[in-house]
Formats: structure tokens, C-alpha cells, sequence
């Protein structure tokens, strides 16, 4: 159980609050485009195959990055660097997590495992763009994003609608915004080490006048997405909130003190996953 409990702090398995809230969200979005509401052998699946996904991705970064945890003073007490868990042993819980993936796609429709191999070479992939890009915030974006597809196309097995995309979007640019506040801390460190990010690249003040670029087109998107889905009072009450918090959350770092930035990066994005699902839900209720 010591083992375990390490390694889901490794991960940061808690923050399947991130994501989850979005995959629930174009979850319930298909199925009302059906004229329903997902079954809950759906729920449960799409549930698996998200933390599944998540875990899977995470590990792979733990193990991948490994090396340059030890040498960031921010990261070397980590799991792996410091003898706590093996490496053979978190390939192993990749190993199990991927595994876990496929059954949840395969117990969903073809459609969700035919695409799995593209969904598992960016769980995988987005890992080691760092580096050579310093676009990787955006491919973790586009990497957490399709949780919202994957869900939706889990209910509805269909690419062709506007709004999964639109949302795909939404959280696409939600995700690189924060990375983008939170690899501020990192700055120094990865240009020594070699590694690509746009704080290491163009300053910790022009990273996070980017993430404000990123956050504003993250409420833009969502805008359209509830237009075109249709929804009510609620949805737009919990994005006026969203609003909110990313306001929020952008006055708590500044290119001279970062020592609030744990706070915009945990808290205040959690709160934003679930107001969103519980907006799309309600709006969905009361419809």
C-alpha cells in the first residue's frame, strides 16, 4: 500500500479533476444531441478510460523526465529520483494503465478503439516535445483536449459535430495557458538544461502575457460551444464565473513573484473543470 500511495502521489492522481469534468462534459453534450442521457455503463467506461489515460500519460512522464527531475531542485525529491519507486516498476503501472485504456475503448464502440492508437501516441509522445519545441504547451493542450472528443465520440461515434471540436479547442488553449504559468517556475532551469518552453524561450513576463492571450480565447471558445449547443442561463452564469477565476488566477502571479503560482495552478483550475460540467449539466436539467 506504501507503494501505491506512492505512486499515485508521483502522478498527482487527484488531478483527474482537470480533465474529467471535460470528458463528463462532452459526455452529456452527445447525448442530449441523441436526445438523452449517457447510460451509466457509458459513465463508468469513459470514467476507466480517462483515469486510465491520464495515469498512463503521467507515468510515462515521471519516467521520461526522470533524469532532469534530479537536477531541478524543484523536482528531485520525486518518487523515481529518489529511489522510492523503480523504474521497471512505473513501466509496469504503464503497462497496466494502457491496458486498462484499451478495454474501456473496447467496451465503449469501434469508433473509440480504432482511434485509441492515435490517443496513446500523444499520451505518450507529448512527453518528450519539451525537447524541441517550446510549442509543448500546446500539445499538452491538444493532448488533454481530447478528452472532451474522446467522450463525446464514447456516446455519439460520429467526428463530423461542430461543438466537441469547439470545446477540444476551449481546452486546448485552458491547458497551455496555465502550463504556460506554471513552467514560469521552471524558466531558468530549462534553459540550463536545454529544454524548450516559452518562459525559457521569451521571458517569464511574455509567457504569462501569453497565457492571458490563451485564457481569453479559452472563454471565447466556450461562448461559441454554448451558442451553438444551445444552452441556458446556467451555462452562461458558471462561464462568467470561469471568467472570473482566470481573472483570479492571472492576479496571483507576476513576472517579479511567483509564490502564489501552486494556488492559480491547483485550485483555482480545479474549481474551473467542475464549474464547467456542473454549468453544462444543470443548463442540460433544466432545459
Amino acid at each position: 500500500m506504501n507503494r501505491v500511495r506512492t505512486f499515485l502521489g508521483m502522478i498527482r492522481f487527484e488531478h483527474t479533476i482537470f480533465a474529467l469534468p471535460f470528458a463528463y462534459l462532452g459526455m452529456v453534450l452527445a447525448a442530449a444531441a441523441l436526445g438523452g442521457w449517457p447510460t451509466w455503463g457509458q459513465v463508468f467506461w469513459i470514467t476507466v478510460a480517462m483515469a486510465s489515460a491520464r495515469t498512463l500519460a503521467m507515468t510515462v512522464n515521471r519516467i521520461a523526465d526522470r533524469e532532469f527531475d534530479a537536477a531541478n531542485p524543484r523536482t528531485a525529491r520525486r518518487a523515481i529520483p529518489t529511489g522510492q519507486l523503480s523504474v521497471r516498476a512505473a513501466w509496469g503501472a504503464a503497462a497496466v494503465a494502457l491496458a486498462l485504456l484499451i478495454l474501456a475503448a473496447a467496451m465503449l464502440n469501434p469508433l473509440c478503439l480504432m482511434l485509441l492508437p492515435v490517443a496513446a501516441l500523444f499520451l505518450v509522445g507529448y512527453n518528450y516535445t519539451k525537447r524541441f519545441t517550446w510549442l509543448s504547451h500546446w500539445i499538452l493542450g491538444l493532448t488533454d483536449g481530447a478528452a472532451v472528443m474522446g467522450a463525446w465520440i464514447a456516446v455519439y461515434p460520429t467526428l463530423t459535430a461542430p461543438t466537441p471540436w469547439l470545446l477540444w479547442l476551449a481546452v486546448t488553449v485552458w491547458i497551455a495557458g496555465f502550463d504556460l504559468i506554471y513552467a514560469c517556475q521552471d524558466a531558468e532551469f530549462d534553459r540550463q538544461a536545454g529544454l524548450y518552453s516559452v518562459p525559457a524561450r521569451f521571458g517569464v513576463a511574455a509567457a504569462l502575457r501569453l497565457a492571458r492571450i490563451n485564457h481569453g480565447l479559452t472563454v471565447l471558445l466556450l461562448a461559441a460551444a454554448g451558442l451553438l449547443a444551445g444552452l441556458g442561463w446556467p451555462y452562461w452564469l458558471g462561464l462568467a464565473v470561469i471568467a472570473g477565476l482566470l481573472a483570479y488566477e492571472h492576479s496571483l502571479v507576476r513576472p517579479d513573484d511567483l509564490s502564489r503560482l501552486d494556488m492559480a495552478f491547483f485550485n483555482v483550475n480545479g474549481y474551473i473543470s467542475v464549474i464547467a460540467f456542473v454549468s453544462v449539466f444543470v443548463a442540460l436539467l433544466v432545459a
